[in-house]
């Protein structure tokens, strides 16, 4: 008797819940007659993939540079409202690990290409650096083609003929096109000026916009097995140059002796503080 009582209060009480709830059309209607007055727009390339760097211009709130990951580079002149393509039928490949532009002329852009952020397999490679004179009209292949994936590349702020370009290396193998490559003629020619084996890449460059002769990288031990993303090893740290690049030395004081990909940044309001 109590359960058959039990039961008949717990049918009850759904049958009360039922009628409270309101009917699904009802509740469609309402949300469609809420946004109604909600007009869509894009306001993104219609293809590209995943993003992997962007940058403003200094000095024009208005122009934007965006690299992904399958539509190569595309461009912003209206504050990312509308947004054309700019590599198309200068690039090879598609995938953008980086993009710069020169702090003194903005006519002047450098990218790196091959995404840096180490995911499934389906991780994308490039092919070295392009450089535009003309703010993305045209562009010019300028090397490094096996580096496969660049993470950075930094323009030194007080001479553009000067840049460095932070390579992770190749992905699904060992290579020795990685760490960190200079350039004192524009990108004409390259030299690897910090190299520490060929599963250690560059994942980060900073420099010190007030003495650029300091200049800081995060070196990454990393790989990518169809089963397994290899993250971190003794080649892993943070190295730093005073000189321009030309020499590097290891930083150790304060921290943890096993790192993975690091990301690192120089203050540009207090060069103390990193």
């Amino acid at each position: 008797m109590l359960r058959s009582s039990f039961l008949g209060a717990i049918a009850l009480l759904f049958g009360f819940s039922s009628l409270a709830q309101p009917k699904p059309d009802s509740v469609l209607q309402e949300y469609n007659n809420y946004f109604k007055p909600v007009k869509w727009r894009s306001i993104g390339p219609f293809r590209g993939g995943r993003s992997n760097s962007a940058t403003g211009v200094v000095g024009d709130r208005n122009i934007y540079y965006m690299g992904t990951t399958g539509g190569g580079l595309w461009k912003s002149t209206d504050m990312g409202l509308t947004w054309n393509n700019t590599s198309d039928g200068f690039f090879k490949l598609g995938s953008v690990g980086d993009v710069v532009v020169s702090e003194s002329d903005p006519n002047l852009v450098f990218v790196g290409m091959g995404e840096h952020a180490v995911r499934g397999v389906m991780t994308t490679h490039g092919d070295g650096v392009y450089k535009s004179t003309d703010a993305g009209k045209t562009w010019k292949h300028m090397g490094l083609s096996a580096t496969q994936h660049i993470s950075r590349i930094v323009i030194d702020p007080r001479d553009n003929n000067t840049v460095f370009v932070g390579a992770q290396g190749a992905l699904f193998d060992k290579n020795k096109e990685r760490g960190v490559y200079k350039s004192t003629d524009g990108g004409v020619t390259w030299k690897n000026v910090l190299y520490v084996n060929d599963q250690v890449g560059c994942s980060e460059l900073s420099i010190d916009v007030n003495n650029p002769r300091i200049i800081y990288a995060a070196m990454w031990e990393h790989g990518r097995k169809p089963w397994q993303v290899l993250s971190g090893g003794p080649g892993s740290g943070i190295w730093k140059s005073v000189d321009g690049g030309e020499h590097w030395s290891k930083l150790s004081n304060g921290l943890p002796k096993l790192m993975g990909k690091i990301g690192i940044s120089v203050s540009r309001a207090n060069s103390n503080k990193v």
